[in-house]
């Protein structure tokens, strides 16, 4: 089998979200568990015939796949909120014009691979495309995310940070489905400091000019002179590894989510979760964490302080949440979209 795979996520403003994170990890999972496979890594031009391309990232607003092609290819499309929810992710003129390309590309596809059943439903209810070549291949957690014994890093993180000695965290970005101005509602009930991880924060003037961020501008007048708010911006995986491990809990009150990576990092560290019973986190997360309703202020502020101030419920869900998380791997990933390779291939 010769396959080969677009990378240049990497080399874009994705190395550092999600997607870049799939294909690194892809890219090395299938280099390591299927040596005697032949891959070929390109970035934008690819000079050697394969078998089958894979194209790793779908966006419905900008060009990633191509206009015309004779080769066979595979897509991978993580989700498509902002095609389910417009009016919270406007593509402008020249967006829906470049949607209607790539839907007419994407039709093109030998298979889809997504990242959950409830992505699999969405892709086959916008693009009318056949269900029985939608597969569904979940995600992995990073190696670097793991329960920690505690060290010395445990006081470097603290004084680099200045973290309280109890803290709930937040991992993610400031649009639409993330729900930050209820869970920032929520967090003005309690006397809990609430660590925000995420880049927008740390430059929300920059940020805010895109019209997917409009939450952004609340969040940030609500949080900026709050000191139960820490705005920590970007931090690496292995600063936030440690984070995880110091957390009380994990809150991510979606909306609705393609995936909800950072809920298996959590849980793979230990760490609790407060999180929505919304799309794909009851695929991910089961029955090991405490679910939310999302629209409901109350219900995130009950569950927070719940967690955070009940030690047996603390354990209970750090257990469960550790378990829920063998599940998932990225040498599976692998091994699940080498199956899809060899499905697109015999077509």
């Amino acid at each position: 089998m010769k396959v080969a795979i677009d990378i240049s996520p990497l080399k874009s403003g994705h190395k550092v979200r999600g997607v870049g994170q799939y294909v690194e990890e892809l890219r090395n999972s299938l280099i390591k568990n299927h040596s005697d496979q032949v891959f070929i890594f390109y970035d934008k031009k690819l000079d050697e015939k394969a078998e089958l391309i894979h194209y790793p990232y779908f966006d419905p607003f900008v060009r990633s796949l191509p206009l015309f092609s004779m080769d066979k290819f595979v897509v991978t499309v993580h989700d498509l909120i902002p095609i389910l929810f417009p009016e919270h992710f406007p593509g402008g003129v020249k967006g829906n014009l470049i949607w209607k390309i790539q839907k007419r590309s994407l039709l093109r596809a030998k298979r889809i691979i997504t990242d959950s059943e409830s992505s699999k439903k969405d892709i086959a209810a916008k693009l009318g495309f056949d269900e029985s070549k939608i597969d569904v291949v979940y995600l992995g957690a990073s190696d670097v995310f793991k329960k920690l014994e505690i060290g010395n890093w445990k006081l470097e993180i603290e004084q680099k940070f200045h973290l309280p000695l109890k803290f709930a965290l937040y991992v993610g970005d400031v649009t639409w489905n993330k729900n930050l101005p209820n869970l920032v509602r929520a967090m003005k009930n309690l006397d809990i400091p609430l660590v925000i991880v995420g880049k927008a924060l740390a430059n929300p003037e920059f940020y805010s000019k895109n019209p997917w961020n409009d939450d952004l501008n609340f969040v940030n007048s609500e949080t900026k002179d709050d000191k139960r708010f820490i705005r920590l911006g970007f931090v690496t995986d292995e600063e936030l590894v440690k984070l995880y491990n110091l957390a009380s809990l994990l809150v991510m009150p979606s909306l609705y989510e393609g995936f909800g990576l950072p809920i298996l990092e959590a849980m793979s560290c230990g760490c609790p979760v407060v999180t929505s019973s919304v799309s794909s986190i009851p695929e991910v997360a089961e029955q090991a964490v405490y679910y939310i309703e999302p629209e409901n202020v109350a219900s995130i502020t009950k569950g927070i302080a719940t967690v955070f101030t009940d030690e047996i419920w603390r354990l209970r869900l750090s257990n469960l949440g550790l378990a829920q998380s063998k599940k998932f791997s990225w040498k599976k990933t692998a091994n699940q979209t080498l199956k899809v390779y060899e499905k697109a291939i015999s077509v």
